[in-house]
């Protein structure tokens, strides 16, 4: 083995510390934010070996460049979230603070540049704005035009600073003198209404003009009073009228503050917006718009009154994650006819957004724009949007070049069909618009084989698309909510692809407004289903969700604000499972979209749900134990350690043998109580490691999970000592696979295992989508496992550097940005050596288990480089007809050659072919899995021959 290790440069500047990325909170963009003693957090730079932090300094001054604080030198190794300590800030107050550090050797710094922090408007006395709502009549039934809301005032000379803070009931987009205001979309996004309500604050400095000015809004149903919910879904769920908060704060020089604020002076009347839904999409008639309404001297003498509709103000919060942004474009890839004669338009990636175009006709010529995620025999897949319309219409006033793209609508989708164009429609004409929280990346992955590279990018793709403001489950039908198990599955995932802290800390505190006094979780969040269906693995998600963020973050914080919602799940758990602590009762999603469930019942898996819900249950104890802990609440603790360990006895009791087979003896159920630690004795625990890899095996090493399942079994396999079954189950092509969508040419990732049959038709399942993110959850093991790159402390102070070698991978990689800067773990198979190149952040440390030896080792940081002799590859099997399925999925394109020989002697007997090959009967061979198939001796001269053929070619590649 060699170690090597990167020469330090001699310029002495090179190994002094510099300090980047200074953020308080979770914020990228701090203002407006909500926090009086803001966290602050920062990462350094340098390429001195084994750096670490000896002390800090924090500096703070206020807008006019007057100090306010420092802290002087401070011996600490903290550079996370470190407490404020300075005076609290008040509402409106700016100030810029800066941070220098410390070495071991006590080199220094320079100060960081400044990061500027504004606060918002934190209490209700804050605001002289009211809500205001258009005064006129409504038919709250069907989607109406979007109201326009304006007003004039006058700016004296020598404004300094001007602030915009608005929400709405609806979503809106705001105009100040013709210009609009900020870029967020869809703003002010989604929450529990009625007890959380965001509002933005906007720096308008450069748009206030000396003289007249004119500030207006339009407004949209959006998720306030637009259709909600599958089956046809219901309006007017928060409200029947849509309405604004506005107050524009003029700050002068001489440092008098003018406010402009919406009340009954403000003027109303609709636009060129006919209808604008997000399931159905947005109608707009540009015959009907009014230039310069939001222009001084617009007269707006026809334009009608407003009144003041009531709101609690104590309601507002600001905002804890990012916004919704257009975040890129993408150019159509093809324009074509279908068979029927429309008109296609493929953008080559399912995504979610919407399509900008340019045209030129006569007026009132209607464009029409229809938006699927597939084609079904040649034409655009609507089948699967049920309820949801999915279509946009522009109406051309006739004044030459016309660019138009919705406001208040998104959907999702890779085709569009076009109707009513004028002339010939080409790719420079329109352009899609991805739309989605602007979220910072954080995290990428990728291997030697591309087919797991496409089902990466699939997956970063489906949580692109699904997270816009709140978590959903997809975003293209009558649904697109914050289904709980899909964020419960795939929360790990998501905080290494992306910086989510804000994103799920803000739903989390929607999930704690809409908790029932009970305990009982809503399936979705924002709760807006007639039934809250408090289920295992879905409510869940009131702790999986909160402790996830802690390992990633290192933020206790946020268990701490969670801790109570947290318990009180577990408590309505309890209350249901009664004295048997088996919870065997209730509405279950069981193992959701288990493959083996018919597409009517999709919670018809093959495990119990009484075992997945008391597995859950147990879970959730232990997570709120660990919580505890964190949090120094050692009676909270030692009660929910005990519940967790009386939980763990009942269901041993009731559903394990004393051997160790589970019951359902199901992929699920031993992934489950292997990894939730539900088998008490070392025999069981080694039975049901046996019984996984046979269960795994008897099923062709396809999927047999579902929502349950899939996070889970690829660890199981691992560590049961089985890495080779978790590498054949994740590079298996057949359906049900991760590879099976990609091979049909996926761009993101499946509701379900088969949502696209191999003729090419879809699902005939009611509930079908082609953009899931649930069961990508599998990229957290890739990520960890395979590359190797995990977290051994909470926030990745300290590293698990431990990678995967196995799958016939020659490499993998990955990289995060952790808090503490950028990590990055690569591997290499090449001339019977593995190379593993490693680079810890500054301020941290890492443990290393080299792939070859399993030697753990204890570096610091900085680049780190190992080499290691590996097996040779004499020890593959050479191929024969006394080979098992094993043998023949060791040798690449093994498997799927004799699989397809005997399909085209004998289509009728590959599926008893596949069974019997499978079968964990001793002496289970090739031979033995083509008895009973007719002229048996032919294909058995056939399968020797390309046996022969396959051990030859592996020959050579050896």
């Amino acid at each position: 083995m060699t170690i090597t290790s990167p020469t330090t440069p001699d310029v002495t500047s090179s190994q002094t510390p510099r300090v980047r990325d200074v953020r308080a909170e979770h914020h990228r963009e701090a203002r407006g934010i909500g926090e009086t003693k803001p966290r602050v957090s920062w990462r350094t730079e340098t390429t001195a070996v084994n750096w670490r932090q000896r002390a800090y300094e924090l500096e703070a001054r206020d807008a006019n460049g007057d100090l306010i604080g420092v802290t002087g030198r401070l011996k600490s190794d903290a550079s996370l979230l470190q407490p404020w300590p300075f005076r609290p800030l008040t509402a409106r107050e700016r100030v810029a603070v800066r941070v220098r550090v410390w070495s071991d050797d006590e080199r220094v710094s320079d100060w960081s540049d400044p990061l500027d922090i504004e606060l918002g408007l934190l209490e209700p006395s804050d605001w002289t704005a009211r809500v205001i709502t258009p005064d006129r009549d409504e038919d709250f039934t069907t989607p109406q035009p979007c109201p326009l809301l304006r007003r004039e005032f006058d700016a004296q000379p020598g404004v300094t600073h001007a602030r915009l803070y608005i929400t709405a009931h609806g979503v809106y987009e705001a105009h100040l003198n013709g210009q609009r205001v900020g870029d967020h979309v869809l703003a002010p996004g989604w929450t529990s209404y009625d007890t959380r309500l965001r509002y933005q604050t906007f720096d308008v400095t450069p748009l206030v003009r000396t003289g007249r000015n004119a500030l207006g809004a339009l407004i949209g149903d959006g998720w306030y009073r637009g259709r909600l919910g599958f089956g046809g879904g219901r309006r007017n769920l928060y409200g029947q009228h849509l309405a604004l908060l506005a107050q524009l704060e003029l700050t002068y020089a001489d440092g008098r503050v003018e406010r402009v604020v919406t009340d009954e002076s403000w003027r109303a009347s609709t636009g060129p917006i006919l209808a604008a839904d997000l399931y159905d999409g947005e109608t707009y008639d540009a015959r009907r718009e009014a230039p310069g309404w939001t222009q001084a001297g617009f007269d707006d003498g026809a334009w009608h009154a407003v009144r003041v509709t009531s709101r609690d103000l104590a309601t507002l919060v600001a905002p804890d994650g990012p916004p919704v942004r257009r975040i890129e474009e993408r150019p159509p890839v093809r324009i074509f006819t279908s068979p029927s004669g429309k008109t296609l338009v493929d953008f080559g990636q399912n995504l979610v957004g919407w399509v900008r175009f340019t045209v030129r006709g006569e007026a009132g010529r209607t464009i029409t724009l229809r938006h699927a995620e597939v084609l079904e025999h040649g034409e655009l897949g609507t089948r699967p949007l049920r309820f949801a319309d999915a279509t946009d219409r522009y109406t051309l006033k006739g004044e030459g070049a016309e660019t138009y793209e919705p406001r208040f609508t998104f959907h999702g989708f890779r085709y569009a069909e076009v109707e009513g164009w004028p002339g010939e429609l080409t790719p420079s004409d329109l352009v899609a618009v991805v739309v989605h929280s602007d979220l910072e990346r954080t995290g990428w992955f990728e291997c030697s084989d591309s087919l797991v590279n496409k089902l990466h990018e699939n997956v970063v793709w489906g949580m692109r698309g699904n997270f816009l403001d709140v978590p959903t489950d997809c975003p293209q039908r009558d649904e697109r909510l914050g289904w709980t198990g899909d964020i419960a599955a795939f929360a790990p995932t998501a905080t290494f692809l992306y910086d989510v802290t804000g994103f799920l800390t803000s739903w989390l505190a929607d999930l704690t407004a809409d908790q029932r006094d009970d305990g009982a979780v809503p399936a979705v969040i924002p709760h807006v289903l007639n039934e809250t269906l408090p289920a295992a693995a879905w409510g869940d998600a009131a702790t999986i969700v909160p402790w996830a963020l802690y390992e990633r973050t290192g933020d206790a914080h946020v268990l701490e604000r969670q801790f109570d919602s947290m318990k009180a799940w577990v408590t309505y758990v309890h209350g249901r499972a009664g004295e048997t602590l088996l919870w065997d009762r209730d509405f279950q999603f069981g193992d959701w979209l288990d493959p083996a469930a018919p597409p009517t019942n999709p919670a018809a898996g093959r495990t119990l749900p009484s075992v997945v819900a008391t597995a859950y249950f147990a879970r959730s104890a232990e997570l709120v134990a660990n919580a505890a802990h964190v949090l120094n609440r050692a009676e909270d603790e030692r009660a929910y350690r005990a519940l967790a360990a009386d939980i763990r006895a009942a269901f041993a009791r009731e559903y394990v043998t004393t051997s160790g087979r589970v019951l359902s003896d199901s992929g699920t159920a031993y992934a489950l109580a292997l990894q939730f630690a539900l088998l008490p004795t070392p025999e069981q625990r080694a039975r049901a490691r046996r019984r996984l890899q046979e269960v795994v095996r008897e099923n062709g090493y396809l999927i047999s999970t579902g929502f349950v399942g899939t996070p889970l079994i690829c660890d199981a396999l691992c560590d049961a000592g089985n890495v080779e079954a978790a590498f054949r189950l994740l590079l298996q092509r057949e359906c049900p696979s991760w590879l099976y969508p990609v091979t049909m040419g996926a761009t993101t990732v499946w509701e379900r295992w088969d949502s696209m049959l191999p003729d090419g038709s879809i699902n005939p399942g009611e509930m079908t989508s082609f953009n899931h993110y649930a069961l990508g959850a599998v990229a957290d093991w890739l990520h960890r496992r395979v590359a190797g790159l995990a977290p051994a402390t909470p926030g990745y102070r300290r590293l698990d550097v431990r990678p995967l070698i196995g799958g016939g991978f020659t490499f993998a990689r990955a990289r995060h940005v952790t808090p503490y800067g950028e990590a990055r773990v690569a591997w290499r198979v090449h001339d019977g050596q593995v190379e593993l190149d490693v680079v810890v952040p500054p301020n941290t440390t890492a443990r290393v288990t080299l792939p070859a030896t399993g030697n753990v080792l204890d570096v610091g940081s900085g680049h780190h480089t190992w080499t290691q002799a590996v097996p040779s590859n004499a020890d593959r099997p050479v191929l024969s007809l006394d080979s098992d399925l094993d043998a023949l999925l060791s040798v690449p394109g093994a498997y799927d050659a004799v699989r397809d020989l005997v399909a085209r002697h004998s289509a009728d007997h590959v599926d008893p072919f596949k069974r019997a090959l499978r079968s964990s009967i001793v002496g289970a061979n090739l031979r033995r899995a083509v008895w009973g198939v007719p002229h048996r001796d032919a294909l058995l001269e056939k399968l020797t021959a390309a046996l022969d053929a396959l051990n030859t070619r592996e020959d050579a590649s050896t």
